[in-house]
């Protein structure tokens, strides 16, 4: 499912996702247009700081995604572990501990914290003659095989 850039409606959807579909895990993928050649394992959503406008030129009420929700929430699945043991040819896969301010990091935290944590985030670099959707699509199964490995 492919969620809008923007808060709110990307919030709606992930809930509706956890209440609807009652998955086990959920993986989210977001784009990491800096990260030329690298795919970075996030570890943790954050709840505060989202000052930056969304693409309908919104941001939530207080920079907050979850009015009673946690400062941050660790993901089940330890990234750590999945990045010390994991290898994808062609790429370079990194750990990470913050998934910055904006849709990704906001989705994600909404998703750990429906799921109770049971969520995954990983962010990959955009398309190029190096990084095909083929390449990607490889790289992303070989990952995920790994997480349900935990």
């Amino acid at each position: 499912m492919q969620l809008p850039v923007v808060y709110q409606k990307a919030k709606e959807q992930v809930c509706k996702i956890w209440k609807t579909l009652q998955p086990l895990l959920t993986v989210h993928v977001g784009l990491a247009s800096a990260a030329k050649a690298l795919i970075i394992l996030e570890q943790c959503g954050k709840n505060k700081g989202y000052q930056e406008m969304d693409a309908c030129g919104f941001h939530p009420e207080g920079g907050c995604c979850m009015l009673d929700g946690p400062e941050k929430i660790e993901s089940t699945i330890n990234m750590k572990t999945l990045w010390k043991n994991i290898s994808v040819e062609g790429i370079d896969v990194i750990f990470s501990r913050d998934a910055g301010r904006y849709i990704c990091d906001y989705t994600y935290y909404a998703s750990l914290y429906y799921g109770n944590g049971r969520a995954a985030f990983i962010h990959v670099p955009p398309l190029s003659t190096t990084i095909t959707a083929d390449f990607l699509g490889k790289a992303l199964q070989t990952i995920i095989l790994e997480m349900l490995k935990q």
